[in-house]
């Protein structure tokens, strides 16, 4: 069983900056792919981005690349999901997730999940 909470959501202002954190429970932290996702308010959990294993390998959902940088501290089980360059349309509730993956970006392949964090971002 592994447990994970996400910190570092909040209210900021466009073009500002937040950095997610989210710590993983157990030993087998550095065994899962992880990924994050978001939900806006009345839409579908989305695939933002994921680093494998391996921490050498990233994948991002085309609207926050250039913007947001995943990775992760296995000697910490955390993942990080450093966002810059926010904007209005990135507000929603972010997920971190682990899994062992192949289709990354599909939500029914990831065991685990956070209760999410709350990103808010003014216009």
């Amino acid at each position: 069983q592994v447990q994970l909470v996400e910190s570092g959501g909040g209210l900021v202002q466009a073009g500002g900056s937040l950095r997610l954190s989210c710590a993983a429970s157990g030993r087998t932290f550095r065994s899962f792919d992880m990924s994050w996702f978001r939900q806006a308010s009345g839409k579908n959990r989305d695939f933002v981005a994921t680093i494998f294993r391996s921490g050498s390998t990233t994948y991002y959902a085309d609207s926050v690349k250039g913007r947001f940088t995943i990775s992760r501290e296995n000697a910490k089980n955390t993942v990080y999901l450093q966002m810059n360059g926010l904007k209005p349309e990135d507000t929603a509730v972010y997920y971190c997730a682990a899994g062992i993956v192949v289709d990354f970006n599909r939500r029914d392949v990831y065991a685990y999940w956070g209760q999410g964090t709350q990103v808010t971002v003014s216009s």
